[in-house]
């Protein structure tokens, strides 16, 4: 049995790897252990992370402010 580390919120670093923002752009995601979130970095939302599974909707990514989104 293998133990979630806390830094990859038990999302399998592979998978991490490979994640892209759901909107038409499809950048890439970056991990915010601390905020317990998946950042994209081409328009500035924020996905939860719930139990290990990223929610990768964009009715449920909120806005963080400050960047290029549309």
């Amino acid at each position: 049995m293998t133990t979630a580390h806390p830094d990859t919120l038990g999302i399998d670093p592979a998978l991490l790897a490979i994640l892209a923002c759901p909107d038409a752009h499809h950048s890439p995601l970056t991990l915010d252990a601390g905020a317990g979130e998946l950042l994209c970095t081409g328009c500035d939302r924020a996905f939860p992370v719930r139990d290990g599974i990223p929610v990768l909707l964009l009715d449920e990514a909120r806005r963080r402010g400050g960047g290029a989104g549309a």
